[in-house]
């Protein structure tokens, strides 16, 4: 007898969700934009190519046909960021040209996005394999550059007029928090100034950077270490800094990542795949939320995407033993942490510092939070579960919840 029409489907044609592994993630070394950065006659695209060649490099048992998406996000997608970069890029690598790729952009969250978007064709059996990261050449493509803002945001109200500018948004945060003052941003930049150098000094970091031969006036060169980064940092130094976005503001750029170049990648495999091939599971994807808050207090984004990931995972902040925040701007870090009663200095928070010290090439950063919170899962098994997360221009956030592989539930938090 033929089913009744308001019967499921066959329950062969809607397979089960797969668990999706974050195998690994390497990036460039950050450059300061600019005619003088380190980047500041190397294309975007080349810099793409180099971190999925060192992908492929790391792991020799991943035949390269086996790669089914390549995503790559930018936020200015023109020039050397065009091109639909993920499939432009996946072709100067070397991968073979059945291959596919594309190009995403969620402004500051697009490696992020990148990341969940692929997770998600993983775990529903569209992709076995995937690469996804980000770039930004900021010297080349300032962020807005060639944007046409329709002018009924101002015009209908739709947006106040400093939603438009990153700093503005973030000296209206301190607006609407007066207990985030200028001291304890300046505190946390600090801080992560200095959790940097001893991650750098300990040999944390460069392993997962890739050199770049770069080239400039003065010949070719080799790009080995992040430059943004301002070792010996006080407090007492950025106390003195101008404040730009305001006449006796609290946003400096002491307090606040600068203009970068760079870009990140990671490989994404659902778990049996990734024990097929011989493949490290460096972490196991729990789930992710995006929500969207008033554009001219962007920055508190991540409070909003935070909950809202916890809540479908099951789970509370109390869980979370490690946490990759974007330091867009300390105030921005500052309000996630005061919003769950965390304190300002909490060593789970950016052991290593973050994109106040190493930089923010926009689109790239959210591969650069997984892959260190992988490696803090791997030196921290009592952990089980940790998040990445970050503010997104124009009014978003974005948080991705990981579940730590070496977890050992007798030492567990």
């Amino acid at each position: 007898m033929a089913a009744p029409a308001s019967a499921p489907a066959d329950s062969r044609s809607r397979p089960a969700v797969r668990d999706v592994v974050f195998v690994d993630g390497v990036r460039t070394p950050f450059g300061k934009a600019g005619s003088k950065g380190l980047y500041a006659q190397t294309r975007a695209d080349d810099m793409v190519v180099k971190v999925i060649r060192e992908l492929l490099r790391r792991h020799p048992r991943l035949p390269a046909e086996r790669i089914d998406e390549v995503a790559i996000a930018a936020t200015t997608q023109t020039g050397d960021q065009g091109l639909t970069i993920g499939r432009s890029a996946a072709l100067l690598a070397g991968l073979p040209k059945s291959v596919p790729g594309f190009a995403i952009d969620r402004m500051c969250a697009g490696a992020m996005t990148a990341v969940t978007t692929v997770s998600s064709g993983i775990a529903v059996g569209a992709y076995d394999v995937a690469i996804a990261g980000g770039v930004e050449h900021m010297g080349k493509h300032p962020m807005g550059d060639g944007v046409d803002p329709n002018p009924r945001y101002v015009s209908d109200q739709i947006v106040d007029p400093s939603a438009l500018i990153m700093g503005s948004t973030a000296e209206n945060l301190h607006d609407r928090f007066p207990t985030l003052t200028r001291q304890r941003t300046d505190a946390y930049a600090a801080l992560s100034q200095l959790r940097y150098d001893g991650a750098l000094q300990a040999g944390k970091i460069t392993p997962d950077l890739v050199p770049v031969s770069t080239r400039s006036e003065q010949g070719w060169g080799l790009a080995s270490t992040d430059e943004p980064p301002r070792p010996g940092t006080t407090f007492e130094a950025l106390s003195g800094l101008k404040t730009p976005f305001r006449p006796h503001g609290r946003v400096t750029p002491g307090n606040a990542a600068g203009l970068n170049d760079g870009a990140t990648g990671c490989l994404l495999a659902d778990a049996d795949t990734a024990a097929e091939l011989g493949l490290p599971a460096g972490m196991r994807l729990v789930g992710y939320a995006f929500a969207g808050v008033e554009p001219e207090v962007m920055g508190v984004g991540p409070v909003p995407a935070t909950e809202k990931a916890l809540r479908r995972a099951g789970l509370s902040i109390d869980d979370i033993g490690l946490f990759e925040i974007n330091e867009a701007f300390a105030v921005q870090v500052l309000a996630f942490l005061e919003h769950f009663g965390i304190a300002d200095d909490d060593p789970r928070v950016n052991p290593w510092g973050g994109a106040i010290a190493c930089g923010h090439p926009l689109a790239s950063s959210g591969v650069r939070l997984m892959t260190q919170l992988s490696r803090h899962f791997a030196e921290h098994p009592e952990v089980r579960y940790g998040i990445t997360t970050m503010c997104i221009g124009f009014g978003m956030g974005g948080t991705v919840i990981w579940e730590n592989p070496n977890h050992d539930a007798g030492g567990a938090r």
